[in-house]
C-alpha cells in the first residue's frame, strides 16, 4: 500500500473527527469569550497558559518517542507501553503538583490562582494522552484519538451550555474544562485496555531507554516552551488581563491550525521511522517529499485565508467585543508556515534519531525570542508578542529544514509549494471580491477555488484522488 493510501485510510475517520472537534472547540471558545468578556477570558488564557508552560516543560517529546519506540523491536510492546504510562504519570504528577505553589509568587488575580489549582487534574490527564496518542500513532489507529477528542469537546460544549444557563461564575467553568480533559483521556485509556493491559509499570532498564530517547527532545522542549508560551506569560505580567484576552483569542485560533499539522505528521512519523530504520532511502525520500507537499497544500491557503478573513472569523467566534484581536490574528497567521515546517522536519529529526543535532536550534531560538519578548512586550504589548512569535516559528522551521537536509541529503522539490502559493493567491482575489457574503459561504467558495486551481495547475492528480478513494492494496 502506498504512503498516500496508508495516510488516507488511517486518517479519514480522524479527519472527520478533527473537523467535528475543531468546530466544537471553536464553539466552546466562542461561548467562553462571549460569556466571560475580555478580562475574564484573559484570566482563562493566563491560567491555561501557565499550566501549559509547565506541561510543555515535562512533555519530553513522549508522543513521537512513544510512536518511534513502539515501531521498533527493542522491547516487548506491552511492557514498553506500561512503562511509558508509568513514566508519564510520575513525571506529570511531580511537576504539575508544584503549579499551585509556584503561581502564588505571580501578580495574578486570586481567581486565576485558584483556577490553576482546579485545572491541575485536567492537565495530568492531558499529559497521559501523550503516551496514549503515541501508542495509537504506532498502530495507525489515530481515529480512536479523534473519537476521544470529540467526546471531550462534547462534554465541554454541553457543560458550558448548562453552566451559562445557570449564570455560573468563573471557577465552575474552569472545573468543567478539567472534566472535559479527563473525559478525553478516559476514552483513550479504555480503548487501550482492549489491546494492552493499561497499568503503570516500572522497569528501570526500559525507563533508562525512554530517558535516553527523550532527553534531547526534553531539553529542546524546555527552550521551546520559552517561545511557545513565554509570550502570554510575560504579557500577563506586563499588560492587562484584557490585552491577554485579545491576544489569547487570536492565539487559540492559531492553535487549531497547529494541531492540524501535528495530526498529519503524527500519522506519517511511523512510516518515516520504518523507512529510515530499514535503510529504504528511496522510500524515505518519497515519504518526506510527500509529507512536505501535503503540509504545504494546507499551510499556504490557511495562512492566506486567515489573513483575508481575520475580521469575520473573530466576529463569528468571539463577537465584536474582540475587535482588537483581528490585527493580532492576521500577524500570527504568518507563523503558520513556520509551524508546518517545524512539524514536518521536527518529526523527521525524531524519525532519523537526530534529536540531539537539532537542540541548538531550540536553544538559540529561545534565547533570541526571550530577549525579543523582554524588549518588545513591555513597549508594544500584544503586537510585540505577535511579531516575535512569527519570527520564532519561521526561525525554527527554516533551520530544521537545513539540518534535516544535512543528514538525509533529501532535496525537497518546491513544485507543489509554488502551485499552492499561486492557487492561494487566486483564492484570495475571489474572496476579496465577494467579501460582503457570509463567512461560511466565503470559506466554501474559497476552498473550492483553491483546490480547483491547484488541480488545474497539477498540484495533485486524478491518480492521487483515485488512490485515496480506492480500497485496493
Amino acid at each position: 500500500m502506498s504512503l498516500t493510501k496508508k495516510v488516507a485510510h488511517n486518517t479519514i475517520v480522524q479527519i472527520i473527527g478533527k473537523i467535528i472537534s475543531t468546530v466544537l472547540g471553536l464553539v466552546a471558545i466562542g461561548m467562553l469569550a462571549r460569556y466571560l468578556g475580555q478580562e475574564q477570558f484573559g484570566w482563562y488564557i493566563t491560567a491555561i497558559s501557565f499550566l501549559q508552560f509547565i506541561g510543555i516543560v515535562i512533555d519530553f517529546g513522549l508522543v513521537p518517542v512513544t510512536a518511534q519506540m513502539m515501531s521498533e523491536k527493542d522491547f516487548d510492546k506491552e511492557k514498553l507501553f506500561q512503562n511509558l504510562l508509568g513514566f508519564r504519570f510520575l513525571t506529570s504528577v511531580l511537576f504539575l503538583s508544584l503549579a499551585p505553589l509556584i503561581v502564588l509568587f505571580f501578580p495574578y488575580p486570586k481567581e486565576v490562582k485558584i483556577a490553576i489549582s482546579v485545572l491541575v487534574l485536567g492537565f495530568v490527564a492531558i499529559s497521559m494522552n501523550q503516551v496514549l496518542i503515541g501508542f495509537y500513532q504506532a498502530k495507525l489507529k489515530m481515529h480512536i484519538q479523534a473519537l476521544g477528542e470529540v467526546v471531550g469537546k462534547v462534554v465541554l460544549v454541553v457543560g458550558l451550555w448548562f453552566l451559562i444557563s445557570k449564570n455560573s461564575t468563573f471557577l465552575p467553568i474552569m472545573a468543567l474544562l478539567a472534566l472535559s480533559s479527563i473525559s478525553y483521556t478516559a476514552v483513550l485509556w479504555i480503548r487501550a485496555t482492549k489491546e494492552n493491559t493499561s497499568t503503570l509499570r516500572f522497569d528501570w532498564h526500559i525507563w533508562k531507554a525512554i530517558m535516553h530517547k527523550s532527553w534531547p527532545i526534553a531539553i529542546s522542549i524546555v527552550f521551546n516552551v520559552i517561545y511557545l508560551r513565554g509570550d502570554i506569560l510575560l504579557l500577563s505580567i506586563f499588560k492587562s488581563q484584557t490585552e491577554v484576552g485579545n491576544y489569547g483569542m487570536s492565539y487559540r485560533i492559531l492553535d487549531v491550525v497547529a494541531q492540524t499539522a501535528m495530526m498529519i505528521m503524527g500519522v506519517i512519523l511511523p512510516l518515516l521511522t520504518y523507512a529510515w530504520s530499514r535503510n529504504l532511502k528511496k522510500k524515505f525520500s518519497y515519504r518526506l517529499q510527500t509529507s512536505f507537499d501535503v503540509m504545504m497544500i494546507f499551510a499556504i491557503p490557511m495562512t492566506v485565508g486567515i489573513i483575508t478573513l481575520a475580521k469575520p472569523i473573530i466576529f463569528l467566534v468571539a463577537g465584536e467585543g474582540f475587535v482588537d484581536s483581528v490585527l493580532l490574528l492576521q500577524i500570527l497567521s504568518l507563523a503558520v508556515f513556520g509551524v508546518y515546517l517545524g512539524a514536518i522536519f521536527g518529526h523527521t529529526a525524531v524519525a532519523i534519531n537526530k534529536q540531539k543535532q537539532t537542540m541548538w536550534i531550540y536553544i538559540s531560538n529561545a534565547i533570541i525570542t526571550l530577549i525579543g519578548y523582554l524588549i518588545f512586550i513591555p513597549k508594544f504589548g500584544a503586537l510585540g508578542a505577535a511579531w516575535m512569535t512569527v519570527f520564532s516559528e519561521i526561525y525554527a522551521g527554516v533551520l530544521l529544514v537545513l539540518v534535516i537536509w544535512k543528514y538525509t541529503k533529501v532535496r525537497i522539490k518546491l513544485g507543489t509549494f509554488m502551485k499552492a502559493l499561486l492557487s492561494s493567491a487566486v483564492m484570495a482575489i475571489i474572496i476579496l471580491s465577494l467579501q460582503d457574503l457570509n463567512i461560511i459561504f466565503l470559506i466554501i467558495i474559497g476552498s473550492i477555488t483553491y483546490f480547483a486551481t491547484l488541480y488545474i495547475l497539477g498540484g495533485f492528480s486524478k491518480q492521487t484522488v483515485k488512490e485515496i478513494i480506492s480500497f485496493k492494496k
